[in-house]
């Protein structure tokens, strides 16, 4: 689901450069930001699903993944709470319908998923060091 995610949300930029190039501009945030994050954001995005897609990395990928979304959600709730004033979402595809609460929820349940994975992968070393302990008899 991460990787549909991040996957989708980095396409549908890249996709449709001119609108979030003016929709990333329309940021209540200093131009020298925005002008690094219009790239580094899809980057970032690309560089958790590559992450997530290998087992050798999918521990890094979701890490990226929780700390992507806190920061999206972070940066929802401040919009959310009316703290910026009025502005554009610079989300791509359907994502960009949808209202600041319901991004708030999106990320919040995304942030969830990647928090569980980070979980599961803990319990998968621990089970994997345990089995090796494990005097080998036949």
């Amino acid at each position: 689901m991460l990787v549909l995610l991040f996957g989708y949300a980095a396409a549908s930029k890249l996709l449709d450069i001119p609108q979030y190039l003016a929709d990333m501009h329309r940021q209540p945030l200093p131009a020298w930001l925005v002008g690094a994050l219009v790239w580094l954001v899809p980057l970032l995005e690309i560089l958790v699903c590559a992450a997530l897609l290998s087992v050798r990395t999918r521990k890094a990928g979701f890490w990226g993944a929780a700390v992507l979304l806190s920061v999206f959600t972070g940066y929802t709730v401040l919009a959310l709470g009316g703290y910026f004033g009025k502005i554009p979402c610079s989300c791509g595809g359907i994502i960009k319908g949808l209202t600041w609460a319901q991004h708030a929820w999106l990320n919040l349940t995304f942030f969830t998923l990647a928090v569980a994975g980070l979980i599961l992968e803990h319990k998968e070393v621990i089970a994997i060091h345990r089995d090796r302990r494990k005097p080998v008899t036949e």
